[in-house]
């Protein structure tokens, strides 16, 4: 659905060159910090930037060459988009059954009642959580194969959160074809949302894995010093000082238990992956 090679992008100090791909059926989450490079990389695939370098194909053609037609199987979630706040649901409902051809104005406003949007309110009445749902619900209102959807969860409480991640999840379960690229800064979202994850730290990609593989298999070693030196450091990703001992990232978990059975063995999580790969040091 998404293949970009050698993508490329200058801003001054800031220079992105990322090559990533989204399979068919897959929700795929780009993670990182703030300023990491997630935002420029989303509009970079949408066209919405234009790239200095390397290639975008998205939905099997290159960016550049998507049609209006083409345009009709996307669904977009930007952190700055959205209707005027003077429009009703309704009002928004009216526009969008003249933009998709596959809007189904019914089914829309069906989604806004289940999530307490009211149709007559002017979106400035609307709460920061009504108003990132409605983005949510206007980008897969037209049936769209393919979301992608740039922190839609930023700012949120936690029950704002979960209810756009159901949402989402619903979306992807009425048919196995559709696909999903999703960023956020919010590791927890994506932990339960996503297939695989990139992680991008100063506009290039550290690490591709798969979610399962690093909730089942990624793990944090907590040796002291000097059993560090006594480590077998073939699956060490990544090491940082932790207090009076060190940190050590492998994705060889069971590895390290079978043959280190005093060594204190920490789950790693998608936190604790992104604080490791962007501030440990390479053994």
């Amino acid at each position: 659905m998404i293949k970009a090679k050698n993508l490329s992008k200058n801003y001054g100090d800031f220079s992105l060159n990322i090559s990533m791909e989204l399979p068919e059926g897959r929700i795929t989450g780009l993670i990182g910090k703030n300023g990491a490079g997630k935002s420029t990389t989303i509009k970079s695939i949408l066209g919405l930037v234009v790239p200095d370098g390397g290639s975008v194909e998205v939905l099997g053609k290159e960016a550049k060459d998507l049609t209006a037609k083409d345009r009709q199987n996307l669904g977009v979630t930007l952190a700055d988009s959205g209707f005027s706040n003077y429009l009703t649901v309704k009002d928004v409902a009216n526009i969008l059954d003249k933009m998709y051809e596959k809007f189904d104005k019914k089914t829309f406003l069906n989604r806004c009642r289940e999530q307490k949007l009211p149709e007559s309110k002017q979106i400035r009445q609307f709460s920061t959580g009504m108003k990132a749902k409605l983005r949510v619900l206007v980008a897969l209102s037209h049936d769209a194969k393919l979301l992608i959807m740039d922190e839609p969860t930023s700012g949120l409480d936690v029950e704002a959160r979960n209810e756009i991640l159901d949402i989402l999840r619903d979306y992807l379960a009425e048919n196995e074809n559709r696909s999903i690229l999703i960023t956020s800064h919010i590791a927890t979202d994506l932990e339960g949302l996503c297939d695989d994850i990139y992680l991008i730290h100063n506009g290039r990609i550290l690490l591709h894995e798969e979610t399962d593989v690093i909730l089942s298999e990624y793990a944090v070693l907590k040796p002291s010093v000097q059993e560090l030196e006594k480590l077998d450091q073939q699956y060490i990703l990544k090491t940082a000082k932790d207090g009076f001992g060190m940190a050590c990232l492998t994705n060889q978990k069971q590895f390290y238990a079978e043959n280190y059975p005093g060594m204190v063995i920490e789950n790693c999580g998608i936190d604790d992956l992104i604080l490791m790969m962007t501030g440990g040091k390479k053994r």
